[in-house]
């Protein structure tokens, strides 16, 4: 049954740059929709650690005075504009971060789209969307679970399978980082292309979820400060073949430490702090060490397409992990502060009614 199209939405958006604080809900006119457009009614959203970043005004890409934040969401297309052909009413959709990025490489020109950031985003009830910045919504998924694609399960996917002619694959070593959305992700996708899993956290509640989701080995960074040479330890000697880097300056050397001759770094965050004078590896030690060492932001539209047809065919083991906790589009402030905290595991999720 076709939904109607609402006369209004309620929205955030992101007044100043004071944190959470600078969140105010209202109630606008429904956005008018474009001849290329897709109108959502949105059901489901996710954070990221970027929101909290644009909120505080230190996002260090374009952004736009008073957006409505968020790149993530999920939800049902109520109309679509003239010109629009990948879409039509009654679609179950997903957001990409990056409208303009289909395939291919990022260029200059492209960097300055980002949904949540320099275009309005998804921390509302309903929304105007570029079609080329929306992709099929995996069978099977809730729309919550679904939101949660955009921007760590794309990136995840890139991450690992991205860099061309070198894969991960059966066999490999992976190390990640942590109990965040993109870590959480490459456990899940690396499992299912039969690679083995190395991943560090802090806490034995922490340590379970990751060994539920197939973790071959578990390491407690408290208990073991120098886990980089543990992690090598536990390949034989070797090394890791990937190791994904979302922390930055606290565990930087430490990744280096774990990784093999010829490995691959994917560096894509810089989510830990630390004290300023923290010893960061240098470029010197890529030659040094022979590492390749490759930074990226997200994945593109087609990568996201890929991406969901693996979920589709897998569905329980990639399930998209969801923290129990799930807010309130009216929450969304408590949601920033709980993301903040450090202290769920998996996606931290808002339901849309």
């Amino acid at each position: 049954m076709a939904q109607s199209i609402p006369q209004t939405v309620k929205q955030w958006n992101v007044t100043g740059q004071n944190g959470p604080d600078s969140l105010q809900l209202s109630e606008q006119p429904v956005p008018q929709l474009g001849d290329s457009q897709v109108l959502v009614k949105l059901h489901g959203a996710s954070l990221n650690f970027r929101d909290l970043v644009i909120a505080k005004g230190a996002y260090p890409w374009a952004t736009i005075p008073n957006v409505v934040p968020g790149s993530d969401g999920a939800g049902t297309v109520l109309a679509v504009g003239r010109h629009v052909t990948r879409f039509a009413a009654g679609n179950k959709v997903v957001t990409a971060l990056n409208p303009k990025l289909i395939g291919g490489s990022f260029t200059p020109p492209l960097s300055a789209f980002g949904l949540g950031a320099s275009i309005d985003g998804t921390f509302r009830t309903a929304g105007a969307f570029d079609e080329q910045g929306l992709v099929r919504a995996p069978e099977g998924l809730s729309f919550v679970e679904a939101a949660t694609l955009g921007c760590a399960g794309v990136t995840a996917w890139n991450a690992l399978f991205g860099l061309p002619g070198r894969p991960l694959a059966a066999g490999h070593w992976l190390l990640t980082l942590g109990t965040g959305g993109v870590s959480v992700f490459c456990v899940q996708f690396a499992k299912a292309v039969g690679a083995r899993v190395i991943a560090t956290t802090s806490s034995a509640e922490k340590a379970e979820l990751l060994r539920r989701l197939g973790a071959d080995h578990v390491i407690n960074y408290r208990e073991t400060p120098e886990w980089g040479a543990k992690a090598k330890e536990l390949t034989g000697g070797v090394g890791v073949d990937f190791v994904v880097e979302v922390a930055g300056p606290v565990t930087m050397r430490q990744s280096v430490e774990s990784i093999k001759l010829d490995g691959v770094m994917v560096v894509m965050g810089a989510v830990g702090s630390g004290p300023e004078n923290k010893e960061m590896p240098g470029l010197l030690e890529t030659w040094m060490n022979l590492f390749t060492a490759r930074g990226i932001w997200t994945g593109t539209r087609l990568q996201m397409e890929d991406m969901g047809r693996a979920i589709e065919a897998n569905l329980e083991k990639l399930r998209p992990v969801v923290d129990p906790k799930v807010f309130k589009l009216e929450e969304l402030k408590e949601a920033y502060e709980y993301l903040a905290s450090g202290k769920h595991q998996g996606k931290v999720c808002i339901q849309i009614p």
